[in-house]
């Protein structure tokens, strides 16, 4: 369900101006019932400046008054032509300077451990490029003679459930093979 504008601040201008229960007010704000009641009460948002929902168009004045006439009653938010905020989307991650020089090793386990994987899949998954995985899958890396392959999860370059996700789409893609699984206690790996 879509939520008001600035929820806390029509929430307190809910509260001063209208007959509603905090249920209400909490559902049609995406707040607890309690942080209304302490709305009310003046321990929460003491500082912040109640923003009526009917001058901006959130919701109609005939709407208000069937909901204060009915406690059992929900507040339906008008639809607007405002732009509706999107999520922004995931591009390119930064990796500070101190964990750049895990990358080969992170892409060298990758390679191990997950061939399924594509390349574009590396590059998403621990933010690196194209040509640095080629050369470490050639072995003509500038550092090459001191490549580690090592879990990128233990480096901190993604996280376990970003792997396990890449790992599922790669085996999908590649028609369902598994690949060896690492276990730490084999490879003698840290």
């Amino acid at each position: 369900m879509a939520l008001p504008l600035m929820p806390k601040a029509t929430a307190v201008w809910l509260v001063e101006n209208t007959a509603l229960s905090f249920e209400q007010i909490a559902e049609f704000c995406g707040l607890h019932s309690l942080e209304v009641q302490a709305i009310a009460d003046g321990e929460v948002a003491t500082g912040i400046v109640g923003l009526d929902p009917v001058a901006n168009g959130q919701l109609s004045k005939g709407e208000l008054e069937r909901c204060e006439a009915d406690p059992d009653a929900h507040l339906k938010l008008s639809i607007t032509d405002y732009p509706q905020p999107r999520a922004k989307p995931k591009g390119a991650r930064y990796t500070p300077v101190s964990k750049r020089q895990d990358r080969p090793d992170a892409i060298a386990w990758l390679l191990k451990h997950h061939p399924e994987l594509s390349d574009g899949q590396l590059c998403k998954l621990i933010g690196t490029t194209k040509p640095t995985i080629q050369s470490v899958r050639e072995k003509s890396h500038w550092n090459a003679a001191n490549i580690k392959p090592r879990n990128p999860v233990t480096l901190g370059l993604c996280t376990e459930a970003d792997l396990e996700k890449a790992v599922t789409i790669g085996r999908g893609r590649a028609g369902g093979t598994v690949a060896p699984q690492y276990h730490e206690e084999e490879d003698g790996a840290e």
